[in-house]
């Protein structure tokens, strides 16, 4: 009877052959004869026999695979990311692990310990929310295994590393925000100890001094999850200010639609009353109505350049490289939220 998956010894052992011979045999060894090799092939497929290439490639010192951790891939952003890191990756001859981190620190390090473990040749990361601290990487670097964060990146840390031009991206935003005649913008922002959500803070700062307008305390709301809830609050809290802002650039593009929503029950128009603007170019932010305005982070071509990185260091193992960071150029996305003010 056929057994499945049967190994190379079921196979010697049915032939009464060495493993060895079984084993050159399959892999056409020219000190194999050919009527061995046709006797090895012919059972090996009425055994059903599956040739173990993770086995095969971890004997030449490579798993061909890379491992991947996101927060999640849930939304637009990681989704595409992940699809530019396969497409590099597959052309390249490499398979890709993906591990999920839920936001979650502890969960992140588990994800860490799966893929070395995996043996995995390489790592691409970007960081949980919860992450504050490098310690749970330390280990990637003392087996020499190369490491790239992407978008979410540890300020501090000596490690490859490809990202947005988020306070470009911040700054964008907020003085198209500006040239619609809006002078009383709020932020909504994430946690700053965050790269991207630190870097595009500074970038609404750099704009409204460019104007000569201070950065007002008040109407800057941070929160931990980005999530609409997050906006639905964050607009509650700014519309009891004695003055409510005239417009709004949020961090994240989920928010901003909570933002949305939450001007919308309170009876204010869009962008008559409020201007609005978010950041990530999730296929949802052209759903909305209106449509919204918002940054595009060139998810695909982050995907591939981090894979591209990675690979060059995975072909120079063993040879000490001094971390490169790769900067991309956002890109504004104009649509109705941000409507110039209309006077009556």
């Amino acid at each position: 009877m056929a057994l499945k998956h049967a190994s190379i010894s079921d196979i010697a052992k049915e032939l009464n052959l060495a493993v060895s011979t079984v084993s050159r045999a399959l892999s056409g060894h020219s000190r194999i004869s050919e009527a061995t090799r046709a006797r090895v092939w012919e059972l090996a497929g009425q055994l059903n026999y599956q040739p173990n290439h993770l086995a095969a490639a971890l004997r030449k010192g490579r798993s061909n695979t890379l491992g991947v951790i996101v927060p999640n891939i849930d939304g637009h952003f990681f989704a595409l990311v992940v699809k530019g890191i396969e497409a590099v990756a597959n052309q390249a001859g490499f398979n890709v692990m993906l591990c999920q981190s839920n936001e979650d620190h502890t969960h992140e390090a588990k994800n860490v310990e799966t893929l070395i473990n995996a043996q995995v040749d390489g790592i691409l990361v970007s960081l949980a929310r919860t992450t504050h601290d490098f310690e749970h990487f330390a280990k990637v670097r003392q087996r020499n295994v190369p490491l790239v964060f992407f978008d979410r990146i540890l300020d501090g840390s000596d490690v490859s590393a490809v990202v947005v031009d988020d306070q470009r991206g911040g700054y964008l935003a907020t003085k198209h925000l500006l040239e619609q005649g809006r002078r009383r913008i709020a932020h909504l922002g994430g946690p700053q100890h965050l790269n991207i959500y630190k870097d595009r803070y500074e970038g609404y700062c750099q704009a409204l001094r460019e104007a000569g307008l201070p950065v007002e305390v008040d109407l800057v709301v941070l929160s931990k999850d980005m999530s609409l809830a997050d906006g639905d609050v964050s607009v509650r809290q700014l519309l009891a200010l004695p003055r409510r802002p005239d417009a709004i650039f949020s961090a994240g593009d989920f928010t901003a639609v909570g933002a949305l929503q939450a001007l919308k029950e309170h009876g204010l128009r869009v962008p008559q009353d409020v201007a609005l603007s978010g950041f990530g170019n999730e296929t949802f932010s052209s759903l909305t109505e209106p449509q919204l305005t918002t940054i595009d982070q060139q998810c695909e071509e982050m995907g591939g350049a981090a894979v591209r990185l990675l690979l060059e260091m995975v072909q120079q193992t063993g040879h000490r490289q001094a971390p490169r960071k790769v900067v991309l150029e956002p890109h504004l996305l104009m649509r109705e939220s941000s409507g110039k003010r209309q006077h009556a």
